[in-house]
């Protein structure tokens, strides 16, 4: 009886899988005949999907994605680093602390209601002009900062959830133990936060992939400005398309790392913040 119910599974597996594979084929063609057949395709295909076009400006496109790789990764240790300490001064308790949670949250607050790209261009070409001593005046510098306050502020929340999902027992049970409180907070409740909420954090690293791309704002030669620079020669759009593609082409792997994360911890797929 069981070799009969797995054989039926198995059986009625293999018939969703050609169902839906069929139905996925079938809207996708009727998708391109309807797109190929339209009276503006021939304009749209050599403007925005021109095979010359692309392979003229993707050593470009690549170089400038290149940046932005770096940038997502250095500016993902300054983020988890700040985006913790926020958290922990959050959950920080006592009166005397008090003027540490109302910094933190007073920071959460403001920069996630702050657009992003508004705050890249308030730094990108207001600080620069302040000519602070010690700062650099790169906008590369201001892009990248700007990256890590606003991140970090929805991070700190990710975190602090993390913290709070710690039953109170296992701080008293540490402190019963004789560790300190920071103690306690660094071996006993931050592993546990940090090993619940890597899921959300690997999401917010994918955000953070795609979002570098918004510094080219600042006149970055990351992977969209190097499109731009192609586009504006010929008023060719097929660069935007090939800075697209390398994005979703860095993107999707990592989407499926986080989601396959999220599995492994039963929870269900990762969603986005923004």
């Amino acid at each position: 009886m069981e070799r009969e119910r797995a054989a039926y599974r198995s059986a009625r597996a293999r018939r969703s899988l050609l169902a839906s594979t069929g139905s996925t084929v079938v809207v996708l063609v009727v998708a391109a005949v309807l797109l190929v057949t339209s009276p503006g395709w021939p304009r749209v295909r050599d403007t925005w999907f021109s095979w010359d076009k692309a392979v003229e400006s993707f050593p470009a496109v690549l170089d400038g994605l290149w940046l932005n790789i770096r940038l997502m990764v250095v500016c993902a240790v300054a983020i988890v680093v700040l985006g913790l300490t926020l958290a922990v001064l959050r959950t920080l308790r006592g009166a005397v602390f008090a003027p540490l949670r109302i910094f933190a949250t007073v920071y959460v607050d403001l920069f996630r209601g702050l657009p992003l790209l508004l705050v890249l261009l308030l730094l990108g070409f207001g600080a620069p002009a302040l000519d602070l001593t010690g700062l650099p005046t790169s906008v590369l510098f201001w892009g990248a900062t700007s990256l890590v306050l606003s991140y970090s502020a929805y991070v700190a929340e990710v975190f602090r959830a993390g913290i709070e999902t710690v039953h109170p027992s296992q701080r008293a049970a540490a402190r019963a133990l004789g560790l300190t409180y920071a103690q306690s907070l660094r071996f006993v409740v931050l592993p546990q936060a940090v090993r619940r909420v890597v899921p959300a954090l690997m999401n917010d690293l994918v955000s953070l992939q795609k979002d570098s791309g918004l510094v080219s704002v600042l006149g970055i030669t990351d992977a969209i400005r190097a499109a731009q620079i192609s586009t504006a020669e010929d008023f060719n759009y097929t660069p935007y398309v090939v800075a697209g593609v390398v994005f979703v082409a860095l993107t999707i792997p990592m989407a499926r790392v986080a989601d396959r994360v999220s599995r492994r911890r039963g929870q269900g797929p990762v969603g986005g913040h923004l």
